[in-house]
């Protein structure tokens, strides 16, 4: 087997697709519905519009016989995703292109690969991206995790172009709940301003929120430095400050008082997950736990900023 595939052609997975085929070897973009109609239009209209497929990417219903998978579909998907194709992913590197914790077994992506395909070398594919970016191949920069150094080495090689760099890491719990907490407190940041409560609140959040991940990786086994990287602090970033992002722009919504919008929002999903495992060991976790609250309608955006603001004060 040689070659890479990416499953899942939606914005992420497309735009990917597309750089790693730009200046790269053949990339095949598996789409279970529509291949036939993006392979004539060498498009995804839907997704990327006005980004045309460069020649050495191909379009397949199904998975290829390719060496590498990158996993591009959402969190809560990944599950049914792995145990449906069990048979074909085995013994393939798979790296996850998902951010968040399954809401289910509250394992992030690699340990869900591990448990249904034993015989893959797992990995993550994680930062601060937008699609849209990735796709016009303006730079970008993301954190490969990865257990296996000798396999993760040879993955940043691959999966790396000119304008898509790559930095090997070897924390993966620490990378993947990077990724999966930002949107977390991307969803706060975008409720706080939302609700006219100003940037001064916002640049709070934010801070406390970074605060709240670091805190919660530590409990959870990881190394609070990792968060530090592209995975955590750049991907917050990013994520907590553009319309741009999804789970921002729902937190707007929220904050205003609209429903969430349409879409994958992991961060609701993720929220839910990390709260529920906070009660459960004691990880103090005051951000997570509102924001969990208020995208399920248990609190008001109201009720959840009195609670806040009545914690106690505190050292820094």
């Amino acid at each position: 087997m040689t070659g890479i595939a990416v499953l899942g052609a939606g914005a992420f997975g497309t735009a990917l697709a597309v750089a790693l085929s730009r200046d790269g070897g053949p990339v095949t973009l598996v789409a279970r519905d529509g291949a036939s109609a993006l392979d004539a239009t060498r498009e995804n209209t839907r997704y990327l519009p006005g980004v045309e497929f460069p020649a050495g990417l191909s379009v397949a219903p199904d998975l290829p016989d390719a060496e590498t998978v990158l996993l591009a579909i959402p969190m809560q998907a990944l599950s049914g995703v792995l145990a449906e194709r069990r048979e074909r992913l085995d013994g393939r590197a798979l790296v996850a292109c998902c951010k968040g914790v399954d809401l289910a077994s509250g394992h992030g992506p690699t340990a869900l690969i591990a448990a249904a395909c034993p015989n893959a070398l797992p990995a993550v594919l994680t930062g601060p991206s937008f699609a849209v970016d990735i796709a016009r191949g303006l730079p970008t920069a993301l954190t490969l995790a990865c257990g296996d150094k000798a396999g993760g080495a040879t993955l940043q090689a691959a999966l790396s172009r000119e304008a898509l760099r790559l930095y090997l890491a070897f924390d993966v719990i620490g990378a993947e709940l990077g990724g999966a907490l930002k949107n977390v407190v991307a969803l706060a940041a975008g409720v706080t301003m939302g609700a006219g409560l100003g940037e001064s609140a916002r640049a709070s959040v934010v801070t406390r929120g970074f605060a709240e991940m670091q805190r919660i990786a530590r409990a959870l086994g990881a190394d609070p430095a990792t968060l530090t990287g592209l995975s955590g602090l750049g991907d917050l970033v990013l994520t907590a400050t553009s319309e741009k992002s999804r789970n921002y722009a729902a937190g707007l919504a929220l904050g205003a008082g609209s429903p969430p919008g349409a879409g994958t929002i992991e961060g609701i999903a993720t929220a839910q997950a990390v709260a529920r495992l906070a009660g459960e060991t004691g990880i103090d976790a005051p951000l997570t736990r509102m924001v969990a609250a208020v995208t399920t309608g248990r609190l008001t955006v109201e009720e959840a900023r009195d609670i806040l603001l009545a914690r106690p004060l505190r050292t820094e």
